[in-house]
């Protein structure tokens, strides 16, 4: 018997219309005469779903007893018997009942496919093994049904269903998802508009992945060579040189010109393991494609150019991206280069990008320094190969293969004195040519056995070996120095780019800059000293390493800065040619104390300019919103106390109780104005300990009529680490804020839930709200937005509630209610170690 097709439909989040489209896929197979039935299918009560059902043959569920309820799963064997073509059956991760034929729905419908059912099923991403931790960094939420990925892969088909997250809200916020009455806590909490945008993303990236994975084995199984330009894939051919981030940058804009470019750079090494790259180019360039969204790869290969070309071809590459040569314009005798070749090799389906840069036609030389002078080993073998060397050859020559000829004597001894040139630098090469003239002259130059030359010509040739000998020795000499010139240069180079950089930027601390200094000139230690005055002692402004150097007279090396500053280092004396290095390395740190001194300067002035606009703002608050209270209780108090009229006992209980409520106006003020003092003094001290938010939350409540606002606070939430005080004075603040703001006959919904290592509560209102611009400004002192009412408050509420969450270790942030209205999120810690082992999510949720 054949074995059944899947098709499956992904979806992004629950809602997005996984299960409208298999139903609407399965009337139209229905309208085309196929048997098709309804093994499983949860609508979860959406009414356009539910309709969808009408019309389609439904079998009957297995009911299942377990802990006292009852509940439906599909009936695999009434499936079996029934042996339709296809069967319909939803949500392929579920985990069935106690008692179920099997663990897990993906095995029921295994079953199905193996007796020849075709099956069409519904998954949301996030359901995926593989995609567990990362949908729970995302939402929070640790998914407890999931479905091993290779199930989902084996699909025949697998379409997607997809939708925007705006719209997706949209739906949420008309009823067409959940019921009314979770739509908010819904739409702040998993169906935020960040969660469904990753998710979104998530399954766009899995299904791009699994039809690339679906292109490279039909391209493998048909051998197919050819390019198929379906995604622009762009190789960049890197040589390790400095013109490698050029190229790197490039293509990262050419990809960027195309939907879904992808940058894969390569770099080409030889079998033999022999490179002259810098190992250190190229990690930079390693991590700059990397960061680019690119990925770096390195092969094998001696051909170049082919090897290029086989791996471009390999990863369905429609670009490749080369730098123009560095080779010099003699230099391309021996070729036409690599970028010529694979232009010239590429073929119509494969476009080649030559792009210039600044080391073109440079040479290609080593793109590092390989250190300073001639080592000491290299010097020895210089001088054995120029001193024993020449002795070695009269031996050979004598006695193996005499009477060669003295032309041939002397290409022989000027072999060795060009070896011990390259080995040893320019005295073991002139010692060479001075022990291999003598022993040319003694046994081959006749007369032999004297040191006198008989032949003019013979005296002529020894003259020019010995020229030539002291000529290659100089240049060989000459280059060693140079080479430990460029590599002292770079070094120095880098160093200043850095010290650059970090002056741009200003991101180096004292310390950091001194440590550098430490382990770049391999000193003990190094301090930064300064004075006020000539006269005055030297302090020590910063230092590392033990033992720094309290005077600039006990250092080893001392680099004045300015007239009152120093940089001393202790450990060893240093070469003048360091100090140049040096200089820019004490400039730096005393820019970097200057650059504290102005901060800290900048933070007072701040600071002043603060409690210069607090005080003119707390100015302005007393002469109104305190005075107007105190008006009230004065007049009421002066009503009472008049002998001139007669009080009914209604009216003076009524003027008692605008005297009460006027006296608990001015505390709630005064008490917001000692809070805020305390939080800009630094005097809040919490006491951080494990809390049940069900024990604050409704302590926070009091100050505000019950019939205000609504509260949900599940007993199951984690415990939290806060101070119990100035939480519950937190949510006090919010809430009565909220309360103020809202419409009449409208209530406040204080909720509570878990989110990853954190609880939120959230406070949502229905009044006006406030734009995104104004979101921040409303939490700093004496700020009021809007309309609100003088003698209404001072504007410090939410500053004192932001401030006290802040202190507890939480956040406070304002967030738009969907359709309309402010929601304040209060996120606090959860305590260690107890965390809930399952979130409190809504099964729909999961779904």
């Amino acid at each position: 018997m054949a074995r059944g097709t899947l098709r499956i439909y992904l979806g992004a989040a629950p809602g997005v219309g996984k299960t409208y489209a298999m139903l609407s896929e399965a009337h139209r197979r229905v309208e085309r005469g196929t048997d098709c039935v309804v093994a499983f299918v949860e609508h979860h009560h959406r009414p356009r779903t539910e309709v969808m059902l009408h019309g389609l043959e439904q079998l009957p569920r297995r009911e299942i007893e377990y802990r006292g309820g009852t509940f439906t799963e599909m009936d695999v064997d009434a499936v079996l018997r029934r042996a339709p073509k296809v069967a319909l059956v939803d949500e392929l991760a579920h985990t069935n009942m106690p008692g179920s034929r099997n663990t897990k729905r993906w095995q029921d419908v295994e079953e199905l496919l193996a007796a020849g059912i075709d099956v069409i099923s519904t998954v949301n991403i996030q359901h995926l093994e593989s995609l567990g931790d990362v949908v729970e960094s995302i939402t929070g939420v640790r998914q407890r049904e999931t479905v091993p990925d290779e199930v989902v892969r084996r699909a025949d088909q697998i379409e997607l269903v997809d939708m925007s997250p705006q719209a997706l809200r949209r739906r949420m916020a008309h009823g067409n998802i959940y019921k009314p009455d979770k739509v908010d806590a819904a739409l702040s909490n998993y169906f935020r508009p960040g969660n469904l945008t990753a998710l979104r993303e998530l399954a766009l990236l899995w299904v791009a992945d699994r039809v690339d994975a679906h292109l490279t084995e039909y391209r493998s199984e048909h051998h197919v060579s050819a390019i198929w330009g379906s995604r622009e894939r762009i190789v960049v051919g890197l040589t390790g040189g400095p013109e490698g981030r050029t190229l790197i940058r490039r293509a990262a804009r050419l990809a960027e010109k195309g939907a879904g470019g992808e940058v894969m750079a390569v770099y080409i090494s030889r079998s033999d393991g022999l490179t002259a790259v810098s190992p250190k180019e190229l990690a930079l360039q390693r991590t700059l494609v990397e960061d680019l969204g690119g990925t770096f790869h390195q092969v094998v290969g001696d051909d170049i150019p082919a090897a290029l070309l086989d791996f471009a071809r390999g990863v369905n590459a429609t670009q490749i991206v080369l730098g123009v040569s560095r080779r010099r314009s003699w230099q391309y005798v021996f070729g036409p280069g690599v970028g010529a070749t694979v232009a010239r090799e590429s073929g119509p389906d494969l476009d080649v990008h030559l792009i210039t840069h600044a080391e073109v036609g440079k040479g290609r030389g080593l793109p590092v320094a390989r250190g300073a002078r001639l080592g000491r080993s290299r010097v020895i073998s210089g001088w054995l190969a120029g001193v024993l060397g020449p002795l070695l050859l009269t031996w050979l020559l004598k006695s193996v293969v005499p009477d060669i000829g003295l032309a041939n004597h002397m290409l022989l001894f000027l072999t060795l004195t060009v070896a011990a040139a390259l080995l040893g630098g320019l005295l073991p090469a002139l010692a060479s040519a001075v022990v291999g003239s003598t022993l040319l002259n003694w046994f081959f130059t006749p007369p032999v056995h004297t040191l006198t030359v008989a032949d003019p010509q013979n005296i002529v040739a020894i003259v020019v070996f010995v020229g030539v000998a002291v000529a290659v020795a100089s240049v060989v000499d000459l280059a060693a120095r140079r080479t430990h010139q460029a590599a002292r240069l770079r070094a120095e180079s880098e160093i200043l780019s850095f010290l650059a950089g970090n002056v741009l930027r200003g991101e180096t601390g004292l310390e950091d800059l001194l440590e550098r200094v430490r382990e770049t000139f391999g000193m003990e230690s190094v301090a930064l000293l300064e004075r006020a005055g000539e006269k005055d002692p030297w302090t020590c402004a910063g230092s590392v390493g033990p033992g720094p150097a309290t005077t600039p007279d006990a250092a080893d090396v001392d680099v004045p800065v300015g007239d009152h500053m120093a940089l001393s280092l202790c450990g060893r004396v240093l070469p003048a040619a360091d100090r140049r290095v040096l200089a820019a390395f004490a400039a730096q740190a005393a820019v970097v104390v200057d650059r504290r001194r102005l901060k800290g300067e900048a933070d007072r002035a701040e600071e002043l300019a603060e409690g210069n606009r607090i005080r003119t703002a707390l100015l302005a608050a007393v002469s109104h919103d305190l005075r107007t209270p105190l008006a009230g209780i004065k007049a009421a108090v002066t009503s009472l106390r008049s002998d001139d009229v007669e009080w009914s006992e209604e009216d003076q209980a009524e003027l008692l109780e605008a005297i009460e409520e006027g006296a608990d106006r001015l505390d709630h003020l005064v008490g917001n104005l000692l809070d805020m003092s305390r939080l800009q003094t630094g005097t809040v001290t919490p006491l951080i300990r494990e809390t049940d938010l069900d024990e604050v939350v409704p302590m926070a409540l009091g100050a505000v009529p019950e019939d205000t606002v609504d509260l949900d606070v599940p007993e199951s939430l984690p415990m939290v680490g806060v101070d119990r005080g100035l939480l519950e004075r937190s949510v006090a603040n919010i809430v009565e804020n909220a309360v103020k703001y809202s419409p009449p006959g409208e209530r406040v919904l204080v909720s509570a839930s878990a989110m990853a290592d954190r609880v939120e509560i959230r406070v949502v209102d229905r009044g006006p709200g406030v734009p995104d611009e104004v979101k921040d400004r409303i939490f700093e002192p004496f700020q009021r937005y809007g309309d609100a009412p003088r003698g209404d408050g001072v504007g410090l509420g939410l500053a004192v509630a932001r401030g006290f969450a802040e202190a507890i270790g939480g956040t406070l942030h304002a967030e738009d209610t969907p359709g309309g209205g402010l929601t304040m999120v209060l996120a606090v810690r959860t305590a260690p170690g107890r965390r809930r082992e399952r979130p409190d999510v809504s099964p729909a949720v999961t779904s």
